[in-house]
């Protein structure tokens, strides 16, 4: 089994993706309805952001949220072992 955080993968691959589309921070917050400190802190994996800002953001640029009992483990480990 890996050890991520799994704030920091998904500020990661936030950050990998507004890249990807050539907008900087402040321009990607707008489109997001975002500040942009709040994406800042949700691109480093800030602890403390909120709950309903992270998840509005993750609606809108695409992502499904799925929660996944540990007791699945066969799931949870292909989920971890393919992040992408």
């Amino acid at each position: 089994m890996q050890n991520y955080d799994i704030k920091k993968l998904f500020g990661i691959r936030l950050k990998n993706l507004r890249k990807k589309q050539g907008l900087t921070q402040v321009e990607a917050a707008g489109y997001l309805n975002v500040g942009p400190r709040f994406l800042s802190d949700l691109e480093n994996g800030k602890p403390t952001v909120q709950l309903e800002k992270a998840i509005q953001v993750i609606e809108s640029i695409g992502f499904k949220i799925f929660i996944v009992p540990k007791e699945n483990q066969a799931l949870v480990r292909h989920i971890e072992d393919h992040p992408e």
